[in-house]
């Protein structure tokens, strides 16, 4: 028989369309057994117990990146995040830090995009295409892998300490994605691209406290790009260009 564990989930309440409730944090028992993530248990108190209870999900897989929150203090997917993996009894689930609340776990990330399309988030040719693909050897394609991971969940966004007294900063998983292009063989942006984040709202204004580093699930280590994208600048500003 399997044997199930008895727990209590406390879950940030909070509906931004009655602002006079106020946020509040509402307790569920519930007994779990081993093996269940965090995303299968909230799935069964809104199915079973509350199905006022709000939160995104969708793969289930660590890919699509939309479940992250706050699990007992840290920043993690919920749907890779096993219960029995705290040693205690408690779990307490807050929303994304540095975004406003639409109802419970649910954050508008709106300036979470409008940050990521500034860099421009895709491959920009002047030369015209080839007959066939763009050829990119092994060596190349290693360069990027790191940050090619990214799966855009914002959990770097919501670990940020600048974005908590700074709104406009651009963010780490933006830059991340920048310096994604920034060494992509195939991308020829010109070199005025990096003179929009040569300020405090792009990479000078970053603390390299390494939180976003902390809080990415697919190791993608945004303060690396962050760093790199210093050393293009000042190589663009020597040598007057950054490749």
């Amino acid at each position: 028989m399997i044997k199930e564990t008895a727990y209590t989930f406390k879950i940030l309440r909070y509906d931004a369309k009655k602002p006079d409730e106020g946020a509040r944090f509402q307790s569920y028992q519930i007994r779990v057994i081993p093996g269940l993530t965090i995303l299968a248990v909230l799935i069964r108190i809104r199915d079973e117990i509350d199905g006022t209870l709000s939160f995104r999900s969708s793969c289930r897989s660590a890919v699509c990146g939309s479940c992250a929150m706050v699990i007992n203090g840290k920043i993690d997917l919920a749907c890779r995040t096993q219960v029995a993996s705290f040693g205690t009894n408690t779990i307490i689930l807050e929303p994304l830090p540095n975004f406003e609340i639409i109802k419970d776990l649910v954050v508008d990330m709106t300036p979470f995009w409008q940050m990521y399309e500034k860099v421009r988030p895709y491959l920009i040719r002047k030369t015209p295409d080839p007959e066939k693909e763009i050829t990119q050897s092994e060596e190349e394609r290693k360069r990027i892998d790191q940050f090619v991971n990214c799966i855009l969940c914002a959990s770097c966004y919501g670990a940020c300490p600048v974005l908590a007294r700074n709104p406009d900063y651009i963010g780490p998983a933006a830059m991340a994605k920048l310096e994604r292009f920034v060494l992509d063989s195939r991308d020829e942006r010109p070199g005025d691209i990096l003179d929009e984040i040569n300020n405090e709202n792009g990479v000078w204004g970053c603390d390299t406290v390494f939180r976003c580093i902390d809080a990415c699930p697919k190791d993608v280590r945004p303060t690396d790009s962050i760093v790199g994208l210093r050393k293009a600048i000042l190589k663009k500003k020597l040598f007057g260009k950054y490749r």
